[in-house]
């Protein structure tokens, strides 16, 4: 055994990769309680190097909506792996995983594939002021480091700054960022540049998302009254909160729009769509969006399998059930603990809150000690049974028993 493998893994990592992870949100933080690395994952567990088995929430932040190792996708990852993975042609998977998106998704009447949603927002981005002929952009949430230009934009989803680093001033100067339901700071920004606003871009604000109709539809009604261009961020909402996530769910459709966690179990695949009139920038030559792996054919696989069991076994439907006992099991051990914290938004993809900073690290830090991985944001697959849900909270039952 060299040095090197003398060392932990997080030292190992932080001696060749910046952060210690390609996946900020990933680094471990909460040692040793919690996992450095996970080796393994079948269905709604995950074992790390140690041999430690956690009933997991985190799901790859995300991503794993059917649960790890879902025979149906590895059984369709298997088979175009036998085929080849990536052509100088397009592969047929291509179309069929376009026609069946577009199928499935209210709003989008043309899609196209990237690997990640900060590139397909970007795509968004540019495809939005091609368009329009304008250049500003208005971003509400977080739409990815990729796309954290406007001074307060969060360039993590819990971590917002007031000017961005290696972002030139002027471009920064050309984004905008606004709060979550903040319309009199949308108001006034139509005010002053309504003719020059491309886009709004909107990435759902989790623990309001059981009211977010409304404002919804206030977006919805400015833009089009400025002749600007909606678009949503559906990374987590979309194949979760309903398929086609945040149009469907309160029916009201953007102009273009971008979904990737979710659709393929974990492989990297996002999709932005829309309006093929939108989109014809692309096929005009007027903006070029090109990647070699954008047609990468396990991916589709995957993606093609996951999106067939949305559409005929009712899988949201499975999440909201599941999700709706996590959290209100959840909420019911905070509140007879008298812990100052809750689980807020829709069940599928709910938000621990409080307003002690130092609370939630502690819950989390405590369940990795009882068995139990969850993040600040709580995702359930539907691998996720009812006797799952009971054990984790069993576990969790201990270990804040002593937090208050």
């Amino acid at each position: 055994m060299t040095a090197a493998h003398d060392k932990s893994w997080k030292e190992r990592a932080l001696a060749v990769m910046p952060v210690g992870s390609s996946t900020n949100s990933k680094a471990p933080a909460l040692l040793p309680e919690e996992p450095e690395v996970i080796v393994r994952g079948r269905g709604c567990r995950v074992w790390d190097d140690r041999g430690r088995e956690f009933i997991d929430f985190r799901n790859a932040l995300g991503p794993v909506t059917l649960g790890y190792a879902d025979p149906a996708v590895d059984a369709a990852i298997s088979a175009q792996l036998a085929d080849g993975i990536l052509f100088g042609h397009p592969h047929p998977l291509e179309t069929i995983a376009a026609e069946l998106f577009c199928e499935l998704v209210p709003g989008a009447e043309a899609a196209r594939f990237l690997k990640t949603g900060g590139e397909a927002l970007a795509a968004v981005i540019r495809i939005a002021r091609a368009s329009t002929g304008r250049d500003r952009v208005v971003q509400i949430g977080y739409n990815g480091w990729l796309n954290s230009l406007a001074p307060g934009a969060r360039v993590l989803p819990g971590a917002a700054v007031d000017v961005v680093p290696g972002v030139p001033a002027s471009l920064a100067v050309l984004h905008h960022q606004v709060a979550w339901e903040d319309r009199a700071a949308l108001a006034a920004l139509f005010a002053e540049h309504g003719s020059e606003i491309a886009l709004v871009l909107v990435a759902a604000d989790y623990p309001s998302l059981p009211d977010a109709a409304g404002f919804y539809g206030c977006l919805r009604e400015m833009t089009s009254h400025h002749g600007a261009l909606l678009a949503y961020d559906e990374m987590v909402t979309g194949f979760r909160i309903a398929i086609g996530g945040v149009a469907e769910r309160f029916g009201v459709i953007p102009d273009l729009a971008v979904y990737g966690k979710g659709i393929a179990n974990g492989m990297p695949l996002a999709v932005y769509c829309g309006r093929r009139d939108v989109l014809g920038v692309l096929d005009r030559g007027e903006v070029v969006v090109s990647s070699t792996y954008g047609g990468e054919t396990l991916s589709l696989a995957a993606g093609v399998a996951v999106m067939t069991a949305f559409r005929d076994e009712d899988v949201v439907a499975e999440l909201h059930r599941t999700g709706s006992r996590l959290q209100n099991g959840i909420n019911g051990i905070l509140m007879r603990h008298g812990i100052a914290a809750r689980l807020a938004g829709l069940e599928v993809c709910p938000q621990f809150v409080s307003d002690d900073p130092e609370l939630i690290p502690r819950l989390l830090r405590a369940a990795f000690a009882e068995g139990v991985s969850l993040y600040s944001v709580v995702y359930v697959n539907r691998a996720h049974t009812d006797a799952d849900i009971d054990d984790a909270l069993r576990r969790l039952d201990r270990a804040w028993a002593g937090i208050a």
